[in-house]
């Protein structure tokens, strides 16, 4: 039944209504934060919440710079690069195995694999934290990579498996017929065309383990090794802490992300359509 006029006004307007209010629910704390973030500490007590600094006081952003910020920044950058590329790795070949090859313990060790998605990460702290000890890993970047990387795998291998099930047949056995095997297979034919599957497993885990705080809370302690979450620990004390200072280091983390979101956009939403057209 064809819908009346009146509905089809009642949508034309709440589609906006509704992405307005979307972008402001979305906007209106990255705002408060670069706001307040300009204000010294004595202002952001004596004003209010909502009010815009006096004047842009860059004195939080040189106190955040001439800290260990660069340090944490510089390995958050190393662990995250490194952890991605093993996770894209692993869980590509993983996927692959699931999605094409068929042996006896195929679905039960897939079931297996997913079935960590459900698995509270919090409860491998203590088993993680001794078996780092036990290894000398402790306090140093590589405790956070493995972790990182197996608590990712699950959601990973699962994306790329259901995304390498849509891919054709027909190219598989054309690629047999070429003389190609296993190997070649998934490095000439199914890797390329993962790319979207492998864009958003990466995406996913860039921002997720960009964030991570518990791991490198527990796995490292020393300014030397530890990453961008923990550098707000630097600006809070015992009775006190100062916001300003705090919300300066937390613009500072989200930059990158936001940058590399906004030149990659374009990219990205390419290369799902190039993806699909192949598929």
């Amino acid at each position: 039944m064809a819908s009346s006029p009146a509905a089809r006004v009642t949508g034309r307007i709440a589609v906006p209504v509704l992405g307005l209010f979307w972008l402001a629910v979305t906007t209106v704390p990255f705002l408060f934060m670069v706001m307040t973030s300009f204000k010294s500490q004595q202002e952001s007590f004596s004003s209010s919440v909502w009010a815009l600094p006096k004047a842009l006081d860059l004195v939080n952003y040189e106190s955040v710079l001439e800290g260990p910020f660069l340090t944490y920044f510089k390995n958050s950058v190393m662990v995250v690069v490194i952890s991605v590329i093993l996770i894209m790795l692993i869980s590509a070949m993983a996927a692959f195995a699931f999605a094409r090859m068929r042996f006896r313990l195929n679905d039960a060790l897939f079931g297996l694999i997913v079935a960590g998605m459900i698995v509270p990460i919090h409860i491998t702290l203590v088993p993680i934290y001794l078996l780092t000890r036990q290894l000398g890993l402790y306090d140093s970047q590589f405790a956070l990579i493995g972790p990182y990387v197996a608590t990712s795998l699950p959601i990973s291998v699962f994306i790329l498996t259901e995304f390498m099930r849509q891919i054709p047949k027909e190219l598989e056995e054309a690629a047999r017929l070429d003389g190609c095997g296993p190997f070649a297979i998934f490095f000439k034919v199914f890797l390329p065309l993962s790319g979207p599957g492998l864009s958003t497993i990466a995406i996913y885990n860039g921002i997720m383990l960009w964030n991570e705080f518990i791991f490198a809370y527990v796995l490292t302690s020393s300014t030397s090794t530890r990453t961008l979450p923990l550098a707000i620990w630097d600006y809070q004390g015992q009775y006190t802490s100062n916001i300003p200072a705090i919300l300066a280091v937390v613009t500072l983390t989200s930059l990158p992300l936001v940058v590399a979101y906004a030149f990659g956009q374009e990219k990205i939403v390419k290369g799902m359509m190039a993806g699909s057209l192949k598929g």
